[in-house]
């Protein structure tokens, strides 16, 4: 079974997280939810993270303001580890850098969008789950036929044939 960790920094990173989820079930792909803070619940995290490692799963981390989380995470496990940071208009955005700039050896992807981020899973788990790699080549076909229609609609008949 393909499975995704979320590990949300708080309770506010929920509703971020529940976007997550969202393409994630509707992919094929098991969600887990859980919250653990890097800076204020590190042992817990730690604790989370041995939890699902064994089962090879794919980590996303949200967390806003100073994220340390995605890095911790991504420093602790050799599972894939992608970074989801709800964007913030405090600093005028600028607290993405948290997510950006990590020590070397850690490389947790950072993926702005929500569906963004489950799609990069899902594609991940996808290279050992067929069902989940045709499922995610379905999705992007409804993305493609739909970008088709509205081009057709939008262009009155000019663009037939082309």
């Amino acid at each position: 079974m393909s499975r995704v960790v979320i590990i949300m920094g708080s309770r506010s990173d929920l509703k971020w997280s529940e976007r997550i989820e969202e393409v994630l079930l509707n992919l094929g792909v098991d969600v887990v939810k859980r919250i653990a803070s890097a800076h204020k619940t590190p042992e817990r995290c730690l604790e989370i993270i041995r939890r699902y490692e064994e089962e090879g799963v794919v980590f996303i981390t949200v967390a806003g303001r100073s994220n340390a989380l995605g890095g911790f995470v991504d420093a602790q496990t050799t599972c894939p580890v992608i970074t989801c940071p709800p964007y913030s208009d405090r600093f005028a955005g600028m607290d993405i850098y948290s997510s950006l700039r990590m020590p070397s050896g850690v490389a947790p992807l950072v993926v702005l969008e929500p569906e963004g981020a489950a799609i990069a899973a899902a594609k991940i788990m996808g290279i050992r789950d067929a069902s989940v790699k045709e499922a995610v080549s379905r999705y992007q076909g409804e993305a493609q036929a739909k970008i088709e229609k509205d081009d057709l609609e939008v262009c009155g008949g000019e663009c037939q044939g082309s």
